[in-house]
């Protein structure tokens, strides 16, 4: 599994790296300009995501305004979406450590599903500089970017995910706990013949090893995933000349993905936290 995930990321990358070459976007975001005496540059993709944070900002303060018990229509709205995600969510993760992840999950997916969709707002990725193929302008550097069809962009949400993942696994699971998901012997002792139980034992500690190697390349699955999703899209939006049924495709494809990138961080979270739940209910029970 982890295998068939990373090559799909390769290939995605590379698509991405190759597309410029065939007369796509360039997949690098433009510099706008400089930080004065800092020299930290401004990409177009950093401006997008900037203003699309500003906006959902302002769209959740419009629409909640001072939350009231009897519940406005924007407030309604708010709530009710909140609800069906806690339903998606809750099981995954757990409930002990629920109430501190589901914040950061409801964000990031707020977060990518805007930030993907800023890319179907006209004059987005559709202005800026070019070259003309088969008596077509093409514009391969926009002045306006989607911020997740920048790698970079998509490298600090993962980063980001990871190390929220972290800090909830040694908060709610514990330092012990996650030793034993990753190197204990899952194998009932008192059912397992002890020259099989204490031999399993290796077994279960170089899975362990394999393991540790798959969570270090989840930030570059998370990050190439997102980013090729998008970055293709974008691509194909610009090939196709902005035709309304790939609208509909790229609208689909930018909720998938955001809904991906979240679920994938609530099973990294819950493989581990929600152990101590189910421990607690037997012992409860």
């Amino acid at each position: 599994m982890t295998l068939r995930v990373t090559s799909c990321a390769l290939f995605l990358l590379l698509a991405a790296s190759s597309a410029h070459a065939s007369g796509g976007v360039d997949p690098a975001a433009a510099k706008l300009f400089e930080i004065p005496g800092l020299g930290l540059p401004v990409t177009n993709s950093m401006v997008t995501g900037w203003v699309v944070s500003l906006l959902i900002l302002a769209g959740l303060r419009f629409m909640v305004g001072k939350p009231q018990v009897i519940p406005s229509r924007g407030q309604a709205i708010v709530e009710t979406a909140l609800s069906g995600l806690r339903g998606l969510y809750e099981p995954i993760v757990g409930k002990k450590a629920f109430p501190a992840a589901f914040p950061i999950l409801v964000c990031l997916f707020l977060f990518i599903l805007l930030q993907n969709w800023s890319g179907l707002i006209p004059g987005v990725g559709s202005i800026g500089l070019g070259h003309v193929v088969d008596g077509k302008f093409h514009v391969t550097e926009p002045f306006i970017r989607p911020a997740n069809a920048d790698w970079n962009g998509t490298i600090a949400l993962a980063a980001f995910a990871m190390l929220a993942w972290a800090y909830l696994i040694v908060r709610y699971a514990g330092v012990k706990l996650i030793a034993y998901d990753l190197f204990g012997n899952k194998a009932d002792k008192k059912e397992v013949a002890a020259y099989i139980y204490y031999p399993l034992s290796l077994v279960f500690i170089l899975v362990g090893f394999i393991e540790i190697v798959s969570i270090c390349i989840r930030p570059f699955t998370l990050s190439v995933r997102l980013f090729g999703n998008v970055f293709g899209g974008e691509n194909l939006l610009h090939a196709t000349g902005f035709v309304f049924p790939f609208y509909f495709l790229e609208t689909l494809v930018g909720f998938v993905q955001a809904l991906v990138f979240t679920l994938l961080l609530s099973v990294y979270i819950g493989l581990i936290c929600n152990h101590g739940d189910e421990g607690h209910e037997e012992a409860h029970h």
